[in-house]
């Protein structure tokens, strides 16, 4: 996908949410298709016209250890937010004093699920610099995630620039500190008051910044393999990032931790999906003696194309399939693989590692898999995590934190306290 377009689903089959998809973002967002000839008096999404509304009341940045951290509802002393209108287009979006929405109970969100956002996070370099990780992939797979469930679409460039201003007034004040990072979440509800099943006339676009605990799992991560349920299904909307694709596996996930593991390894038809709201990505020998690195394809639409997968196999491709790197090269692919298949690599010694990778959880080892009510266990060669996890893992943070110099590393132009 190049960095400047959006290309839309290809209709293939009975994916008519595909069609449905292009056309609505050819129609509502013209600005993304250079080719399409499309008129539209409805007015764009425009971060030019940004508002600043400073905060009177500053709230206290916690300390680090603060137990308010680890209910991740801290957020910043700013919001931004913008409407959209079925009849006049979006409304100059404004910076304000961050604060709760008022929403008729009727709101479209509340009743239909007409809800989507990002996962992201803002980061303070070893350098000092404060930057975003390839915020443009954030925002261009939040567009498709938004035409999704009938929410309006807009020029993710725009979005790009209203989070970059956010982040510049908040990042000084709560981000002192090298080496840490704030979540950012991006999100657009339905916000129309009307019943109906219809879509929505009116959307609240919103962007927030709050702390996250760590997720560091340092014994590896349990996963549950999930042989009754499913998370997402060909034709349905598994590759959107959607409020109504995390509500209903939040029980399976309970349901995973009371067994004492930490994720559901989420099957299909016994073909390995994800693992929770994560990517997941398996290391190991073929039968014929190859060394694989192999994640689960895009192509079914189920998986989501996570920012952090893509990251990792394209690092994968550039570092590790020619020998240069200090482990030795491996293969990348990406293709449906089954538990069945996990199994028998198990059983015979053929297993490497396993990791999962997102931006919540970013890269963390699995140490056991259970199937069947089997647990599998899964080698960790350096006791947390495996080699090249390990490796990845690093090159990542390296980008993240200014320790390599990279064109995924978003350096911010901060606001001078």
């Amino acid at each position: 996908m190049a960095p400047s377009a959006i290309t839309p689903p290809v209709q293939s089959g009975n994916e008519l949410d595909s069609a449905a998809v292009a056309r609505k973002l050819a129609q509502t967002a013209p600005e993304l298709f250079k080719n399409e000839k499309t008129e539209s008096t409805l007015l764009p999404l425009d971060a030019s016209k940004l508002k600043f509304t400073r905060t009177s009341t500053p709230m206290t940045v916690p300390a680090p250890g603060d137990p308010i951290i680890a209910t991740a509802s801290q957020c910043t002393d700013h919001m931004i937010t913008a409407v959209w209108k079925a009849s006049e287009g979006w409304s100059a979006p404004e910076l304000k004093p961050y604060g709760n929405f008022s929403l008729a109970p009727t709101a479209s969100v509340l009743h239909y699920a007409t809800e989507c956002f990002e996962g992201m996070k803002m980061y303070r370099g070893y350098d000092g610099k404060l930057r975003l990780f390839r915020p443009d992939c954030n925002c261009r797979r939040m567009v498709m995630s938004s035409v999704r469930c009938s929410l309006p679409a807009f020029d993710p460039k725009e979005l790009e620039k209203l989070i970059i201003a956010m982040v510049a007034v908040d990042g000084p004040k709560w981000l002192p500190t090298p080496g840490t990072f704030l979540y950012l979440r991006p999100t657009m509800i339905g916000s129309a008051g009307a019943l109906g099943v219809a879509t929505p006339k009116e959307a609240t676009l919103f962007v927030i910044s709050t702390f996250m605990p760590p997720m560091d799992q340092k014994t590896g991560l349990k996963l549950l393999a999930s042989t009754n349920g499913v998370r997402a299904w060909p034709g349905g909307f598994g590759y959107a990032k959607l409020g109504a694709n995390y509500g209903p596996s939040l029980l399976a996930n309970g349901e995973a931790r009371e067994r004492g593991y930490d994720q559901v390894l989420w099957l299909l038809d016994g073909k390995v999906t994800e693992a929770g709201a994560s990517n997941f990505f398996i290391v190991w020998k073929t039968p014929e003696g190859k060394t694989q690195l192999v994640t689960a394809p895009l192509d079914d639409k189920i998986i989501l194309d996570g920012v952090t997968r893509r990251s990792i196999l394209q690092l994968a491709r550039e570092r590790l399939t020619d020998g240069t790197s200090s482990l030795p090269a491996i293969e990348i692919v990406e293709r449906n693989f089954t538990m069945d298949e996990v199994r028998a690599a198990v059983n015979e010694g053929r297993i490497i590692e396993a990791f999962a990778a997102g931006t919540a959880f970013f890269v963390s080892a699995v140490s056991v898999i259970n199937y069947k009510e089997q647990d599998l266990q899964i080698p960790m060669a350096l006791g947390e995590m495996g080699e090249y996890a390990s490796l990845i893992k690093s090159w990542l943070v390296n980008i993240m934190y200014g320790k390599e110099q990279h064109e995924w590393g978003v350096v911010i132009e901060e606001e001078q306290l």
